[in-house]
Parts: C-alpha cells; sequence; structure tokens
C-alpha cells in the first residue's frame, strides 16, 4: 500500500483528454542550427538532415556501432527449406545468421516468399515479440531457444512455450501477404538483445562493445531499440542474398516498440524503401511536447516502477517533465525517412500511444516530403476510422486497441501496392 501511494505521489497524472494538452511549439526540421532556413534539396541532404540525424541519435537512441567491416565475416545457414507451406503457396525458409561471425550471438529467420511469383517478390520485414513459432502455425518452425518474457514463457521458466504456436499469427497475416504476391521475413527480437535491462549482456551491444560486454553503458551510447533497429538492417543483408527476393522492394515494420526500431531502421538505412510504424506511441511516431498518454519521464524509467530506460539513450530521460526543452520531436525522426514511402498507424482506444498525436507526427514531417517533390501526408486534418490517406506519407486510424488486425494489414499492403511498383 505504501509503494502505491508513493508512485501516486511521484507520477503525474496521465492526460488522456484532449482539452488537457498543454501548449506546445514545435522546432522547424527546416531550420538550420545556424538559423538558415532550408530551401532546397542540397541544403537539406548535406546540411540539415545529418543535423536532424544528430539529434534523433544524441536525443533518442545512441550512436549505432558501425559494423560494415565484419560484414564479409557473416555466416548464413540454411537450417531448413520446403516448398509445401501453406497447401504449396509459398516456400518456407529457415535460416540460422551469425551477422558478425560465429565467434558472435545469431539469429533466426523466418522466411516465405510465393510460390507463384514471376519474379522476385518485395518483401515486409519485421520483428517478432514471442518467437517465429509463435507467428504462424505451422510445425515446421522452429521454437525459440533463447530467453522469452514471461507471456510467452513455460510457467516458472524463461524458456518459449511450444505451445503458443501460432498464437500470435493474426498479428502477422503470412498467408494473405503470400495472397498478395508479398514475401514475409521476420526474426526474433530476443534474439538481437533480449528485452530487459540485462539483455545487453546476452546480445549484439554486449557482444560489440569494446569492454568485451562488460561495459557500463554512458550517455551517447547505442540502447536496446538502436540495437532492435540494427537487426532490421541485418535481416536485409541475407534477403539481399536470396534470389527470389528483391531486396530493393522491402518493407520494414514494426507494432509498438518494434515500431519505433522500424522508424529509427528506416532512417539509419536507405536500402528499406517502404518504412511503416504501427502505434509506436512515445519515443516513435507520436508528439511527445504534446504530453498525451504515455510520456518520456514515464517510458525512460524516470518513477519508479514504470518504464523502460534501457530502451533509449541516458540523456532521453533527462527531458521528464521538460518535454518543452527537448530540441526535436517525432516529426524529426520521420523526416529522416523522406523521401522514401512512410506510413503510420494508429488505433483509435489505443490513448497511451495518441493516436492524434501520431498523426501529427506525420503531418509536421511533410514540409520536408515537400521540399523533396514528394507529395508527403497532404492534410492537416485527422481523417475519419477506417479512412487511409495520404501520398508518400500514409495514415490511417483503426478502431480498437493496441494491436495489429488484418485491417492494418490491408492498409499497408495496398499502400505498398501503390508506392513500391515504382521503384
Amino acid at each position: 500500500m505504501m509503494l502505491t501511494l508513493l508512485l501516486m505521489a511521484v507520477t503525474p497524472p496521465i492526460i488522456v483528454d484532449e482539452a488537457k494538452v498543454p501548449p506546445y511549439t514545435l522546432p522547424d526540421p527546416l531550420v538550420c542550427a545556424d538559423g538558415r532556413k532550408v530551401t532546397d534539396a542540397k541544403t537539406w541532404n548535406e546540411v540539415r538532415r545529418p543535423e536532424v540525424f544528430r539529434l534523433v541519435e544524441e536525443n533518442m537512441f545512441g550512436r549505432t556501432p558501425d559494423t560494415s567491416k565484419l560484414r564479409a565475416g557473416a555466416v548464413v545457414e540454411v537450417r531448413e527449406q520446403s516448398p509445401d507451406a501453406f497447401g504449396g503457396k509459398a516456400v518456407r525458409t529457415q535460416f540460422k545468421v551469425w551477422p558478425i561471425g560465429k565467434q558472435g550471438p545469431s539469429f533466426d529467420m523466418l522466411l516465405f516468399v510465393p510460390t507463384a511469383a514471376k519474379r522476385p517478390s518485395p518483401v515486409f520485414i519485421g520483428l517478432n515479440f514471442s518467437g517465429n513459432h509463435t507467428t504462424v502455425a505451422d510445425p515446421a518452425v522452429f521454437v525459440t531457444t533463447g530467453w522469452v518474457a514471461k507471456q510467452w514463457a513455460l510457467k516458472g521458466t524463461s524458456q518459449a512455450d511450444p505451445g503458443l504456436r501460432g498464437d500470435q499469427a493474426g498479428r502477422w497475416q503470412t498467408e494473405a501477404l503470400i495472397d498478395r504476391g508479398y514475401a514475409s521475413a521476420t526474426a526474433y527480437y530476443g534474439d538481437f538483445e533480449p528485452d530487459h535491462p540485462e539483455g545487453w549482456r546476452d546480445g549484439f551491444r554486449g557482444a560489440l562493445s569494446p569492454e568485451g560486454g562488460r561495459t557500463k553503458w554512458k550517455d551517447g551510447d547505442w540502447a536496446a531499440i538502436g540495437c532492435w533497429a540494427w537487426g532490421l538492417s541485418r535481416m536485409l543483408d541475407v534477403l539481399e542474398g536470396v534470389p527470389s527476393v528483391d531486396a530493393r522492394r522491402a518493407a520494414v515494420h514494426g507494432h509498438s516498440r518494434l515500431g519505433k526500431a522500424s522508424l529509427w531502421a528506416g532512417a539509419q538505412d536507405p536500402r528499406f524503401a517502404l518504412v511503416i510504424s504501427n502505434e509506436s506511441g512515445c519515443g516513435g511516431a507520436a508528439l511527445n511536447k504534446r504530453l498525451f498518454g504515455e510520456t518520456i519521464g514515464v517510458i525512460s524509467g524516470h518513477y519508479p516502477g514504470r518504464g523502460f530506460p534501457y530502451w533509449f539513450t541516458q540523456r532521453f530521460g533527462t527531458f521528464s517533465e521538460k518535454e518543452d526543452q527537448f530540441p526535436l520531436d517525432a516529426h524529426f525522426l520521420l523526416a529522416l525517412i523522406a523521401p522514401r514511402p512512410l506510413y503510420v498507424a494508429s488505433a483509435s482506444e489505443d490513448l497511451w500511444a495518441d493516436p492524434l498525436g501520431e498523426f501529427l507526427g506525420a503531418a509536421h514531417a511533410d514540409p520536408v516530403y515537400q521540399l523533396l517533390a514528394q507529395p508527403g501526408l497532404g492534410t492537416r486534418t485527422p481523417p475519419p476510422v477506417s479512412t487511409p490517406v495520404g501520398g508518400t506519407i500514409g495514415y490511417h486510424l483503426r478502431p480498437g486497441r493496441h494491436d495489429i488486425l488484418p485491417e492494418d494489414w490491408k492498409y499497408y499492403v495496398d499502400f505498398a501496392d501503390r508506392v513500391l511498383p515504382a521503384l
């Protein structure tokens, strides 16, 4: 009881009423640090975009180490392959990948490619929360052997529960993607870093640490979201070597915390042709300065017993209750994806993720897209439920709660049908 009272005393009230959103001022992504207004693509690409990138890197996700020289030592093995997936509609391939060589950690990637495709297939790439075996009801898919959170684990352990095979298939809609002509690739995010405060010791952050995994992370160092984003790029590395996949038409997607990772992956890696954020909220597509739903202080662990400080670099949490001093906002992160297509999705009952704030994040990235001769979102008016809008930036508000549903996937694939074939 005393702990409950303490938490109530130190955690400010959460705003879920639009009338209580305080006044706020957003920084302009098209004004350089020296005060110059950006009026052409050259200035954006050579001056302002690097400034915006550094702001996101320094204040949110930290510096991702350059591992390009290690790529030559990557090892990719096919563990299993079959042309009989989904009754013969798809070829299933299961990879074991050591991105920095066999002396480092590995990840398992599950890939489905349409058998009926007449040319290499565009591909959706995403991390899953609970192991590849939970994304499809396919008995041939290997059960993850790494640490999993308790809701996915055998009781009293951190080992994956094989009985949850296919439990998250509704979130992935893999067969529907195959039917629409898309390949689907997924990997368990815990293979890159287990999602708990000490998870870095068993993941790639520890393996790539100069101190051999025995470091105390400093301000500016990459955090867990950065590691998961790095993992999405390592998946794309593998897919570039798969002849049946057109890696030039790769859409990276993610939900919730993994939506934050997909945005940061897309911002860093221009090979992703389309970037999708599903209900990524605070630290993702939603404007932090609105203080609506989850705030910087809550998500960064500023208040006792709450938050995930290891997701972000240390500086992010210093803006708790000081959001007016935050030198950027979500539209800076989204603008880094320009001029490539971007899709932001919200759910009407997901107030914690601030649906209107996610729409506004996309809307305020619009000027950068327009500067780069792209139509962007094209509106400042939030659309009705179940009414997708946008040009190069797409957005929809789905009825319901924090989740990924078939309706979301329909809008994603419709958008991909429109923006990817022209590449």
